[in-house]
C-alpha cells in the first residue's frame, strides 16, 4: 500500500518507498512518478500541472473524519463538502485502501474544483441511491453527466457491484459535482487529467 497521492500516466508505474511528510512543502515526497518522467518539486506548480498530467489521489494519507478541502491543492484540485472516512459500515467498502471520501457535513453531494481545466475525471463509487456525476466549465455551464442508475451497496440486490467506475470525459472541465438525492455515497481512487 502506498501512502501518497500518485501521478498517473499511460506508462508502467514504478513505486518509490517514500513517506508523506506533512507541511514540508516537498512535493517530490508526496507523489510517485512514472518511469518515463521524474519531476522535481519546482516543476510541479499551478502553472505547469496542466500539461498532459494525470493524478490519482491516495486517500490513505488523510485522517479519519478529516474535512477534505485544500489537501490536494498543489495537484490542482480543491474539494467542497468532503470528509475522509474509514468505512465502519461494511456496505460501503473501499477498493484500494482504507479511506474513502464521503459528502459531508451536508449529505448527498460532494464537489471538486480544478485549478486548470481537466478533460477526464473518474472515481469508484458506492452509493445507497442513484448517483449523478456532473461536469461544468469555467462559466458553470453543464458539459456532461454520468449516472449510476441505482444503489450498489455491498450485499445488495443491485446488479451493479460496489466500487463501480463512474467517469466523465470532455474538454474544459473546471468543476465536478457528485449528488445522490436522500442518499449516501463514497468515492475511491479519484483520478483526473489536465487538458493540454
Amino acid at each position: 500500500m502506498v501512502n501518497q497521492a500518485t501521478l498517473q500516466s499511460d506508462q508502467v508505474q514504478t513505486l518509490e518507498d517514500t513517506k508523506l511528510q506533512p507541511h514540508t512543502g516537498d512535493v517530490r515526497n508526496q507523489i510517485i512518478t512514472s518511469v518515463w518522467q521524474e519531476l522535481s518539486a519546482a516543476e510541479i506548480d499551478a502553472e505547469q500541472v496542466n500539461v498532459n498530467r494525470c493524478f490519482r489521489l491516495n486517500l490513505d494519507n488523510l485522517k479519519p473524519f478529516e474535512a477534505v478541502d485544500f489537501q490536494y491543492k498543489q495537484w490542482g484540485v480543491i474539494f467542497h463538502n468532503s470528509l475522509a472516512i474509514q468505512p465502519s459500515n461494511p456496505v460501503f467498502s473501499s477498493n484500494s485502501g482504507l479511506k474513502v471520501l464521503m459528502g459531508s457535513p451536508k449529505g448527498g453531494f460532494l464537489e471538486a474544483t480544478f485549478s486548470h481545466p481537466v478533460n477526464l475525471v473518474s472515481t469508484l463509487v458506492t452509493s445507497s441511491q442513484r448517483l449523478v456525476l456532473s461536469a461544468y466549465d469555467q462559466d458553470d455551464q453543464l458539459l456532461t453527466q454520468s449516472i449510476l442508475p441505482t444503489a450498489n451497496l455491498v450485499n445488495s440486490d443491485s446488479g451493479i457491484p460496489p466500487n463501480q467506475l463512474l467517469s466523465v470525459t470532455i474538454n474544459n472541465i473546471k468543476r465536478v459535482k457528485f449528488y445522490s438525492f436522500d442518499g449516501h455515497f463514497t468515492l475511491d481512487e479519484f483520478k483526473f487529467c489536465f487538458s493540454s
